[in-house]
């Protein structure tokens, strides 16, 4: 879908139709070789250096923001690396601030029903929050808060300070969206795109017109019409609309159908967990995922605000595959880890 969706831009941009399709090839080779590195490293490893872990994403949050380091795409620095090949350290802070935070729910269970904790954890968050907000990259910071929220949900904690952090972060959200004219821009053409049809609304028009008369099997694969500079970068956050314009309704089920298997399994797993730690682990990936899925494909079909978010495994973009994979390969550990524990108490009973 990379390729059908990215060759006609790349033959624009490059000369190179394949370009695209051979460079998320190549990171996707560097993902495969972390995903059964994650796959054979005990998940204990990351609760031991977890710590080090996310020291080393803050520190690469930091280091993007200079100017001369960090690499600058569509207005926003959020790339370090040389060329196009670079990473994004926003990806690895999400990893990061997963780990050490099911470290610290794991180690402090009851920590949180203190309300001078929470509020800290909480402005700890905002902390990286902000962070990232200054690259800027408001959808990659977004997603990492709520995930984080998900994780306090099902750790001990004061209902109340869940409705207060919300309401708080509720009028800081306000507050960025007034002060960011192009915020304000993105959500008064959501509300009406096509006020604005050449400017802040083309985007979401051109993606519903590749969605709206797909029908059950669409185009067929390769037939895409809107990849045709109608829709821009149609294999990065968008991928989604063409995927529906070329297979269909039934394309788009499917694939959500996929995604919906991998996160029930994830929720199972984190459920079925030998210990607090594997189980934050897993429930927190697997937000992490939901989370993803749902604002990018929201926002492709209209329901929420354009904001810039990949679609895990299948949009273009390395860092978010390589990140994506290196998780999977660390659920597939704890999975692992939890079957072994089970096979040896059966035989233990028998």
């Amino acid at each position: 879908m990379i390729y059908s969706a990215s060759s006609i831009w790349a033959e624009y941009k490059t000369g190179n139709s394949y370009y695209y399709l051979l460079r998320q090839g190549l990171f996707f080779g560097v993902g495969l070789v972390g995903y059964f590195l994650a796959a054979k490293i005990p998940y204990t490893f990351w609760l031991k250096h977890a710590n080090k872990i996310f020291l080393g994403c803050f520190i690469l949050l930091i280091i993007v923001l200079i100017p001369g380091i960090g690499i600058v795409r569509g207005g926003a620095r959020s790339w370090i690396g040389i060329g196009d090949f670079s990473i994004q350290p926003a990806e690895f802070m999400k990893l990061g601030l997963i780990i050490f935070t099911a470290k610290f729910l794991s180690k402090n269970p009851k920590i949180l029903r203190k309300n001078k904790y929470f509020y800290l954890y909480m402005g700890f968050v905002g902390l990286i929050f902000g962070l990232i907000l200054l690259q800027p990259d408001f959808g990659s910071g977004l997603i990492m808060v709520i995930s984080i929220v998900f994780l306090l949900f099902i750790g001990e904690f004061q209902f109340k300070n869940i409705i207060i952090g919300i309401l708080v972060a509720g009028i800081g959200l306000t507050l960025m969206i007034v002060a960011a004219p192009y915020r304000l821009e993105r959500i008064i053409s959501f509300t009406d795109p096509w006020r604005d049809p050449l400017g802040s609304g083309f985007q979401i028009i051109q993606s519903l017109y590749a969605i709206s008369p797909a029908s059950l099997f669409g185009y067929g694969l390769f037939n895409s019409k809107q990849k045709y500079f109608y829709l821009p970068e149609p294999g990065n956050d968008f991928i989604f609309a063409i995927i529906v314009e070329e297979l269909g309704i039934l394309g788009g089920i499917v694939l959500i159908g996929l995604f919906a298997t991998l996160i029930y399994f994830g929720y199972k797993l984190a459920k079925s967990a030998k210990d607090a730690f594997a189980s934050y682990l897993v429930f927190g990936f697997t937000s992490l995922l939901m989370i993803q899925v749902f604002i990018n494909i929201a926002v492709v079909i209209g329901l929420i605000p354009v904001t810039g978010v990949t679609l895990p495994f299948v949009s273009y973009g390395g860092s978010s595959l390589v990140i994506s994979m290196f998780m999977m390969g660390i659920i597939y550990n704890v999975m692992k880890t939890c079957e072994k524990d089970l096979t040896f108490e059966y035989k233990k009973t028998l």
